[in-house]
């Protein structure tokens, strides 16, 4: 299963944008799906999970209140609504699909996984 993300761009500060995760060949239905974010120079971030079993999610406190992770099971797909970006959202961010509910729990970076490519957030001051 390859992760594929799309939905990135450049926006002011305050504005929104929604991240899209989706599978190139298969359904991400069987799969507890994480957005991670990476900016240079710092270790990746855990934002936001849901699972696979129950769609329970979970947040970075960081980022709760503004963005919220859904999935939609007719089509495959994962979403990241971002409201109220900030400056320090900017990052590479990433979907993984993986089978372990302790990383959502946790809101943890997945060590075993399919990762996209991610895509880039840029949110100007």
């Amino acid at each position: 299963v390859q992760a594929v993300e799309s939905g990135g761009g450049l926006v002011q500060a305050g504005g929104s944008l929604r991240l899209s995760c989706a599978a190139s060949e298969f359904s991400l239905d069987p799969y507890g799906i994480s957005w991670i974010r990476q900016t240079p120079g710092k270790e990746r971030e855990g934002v936001a999970c849901i699972t696979r079993s129950d769609s329970s999610t979970y947040y970075a406190d960081s980022v709760k209140g503004r963005f919220t992770i859904s999935r939609d099971n007719v089509k495959g797909t994962v979403y990241l609504e971002m409201n109220n970006l900030k400056p320090e959202d900017t990052a590479v961010y990433y979907c993984v699909a993986h089978e372990n509910p302790l990383v959502c729990f946790s809101v943890g970076v997945p060590r075993i996984g399919s990762w996209g490519q991610g895509t880039q957030v840029t949110v100007s001051s």
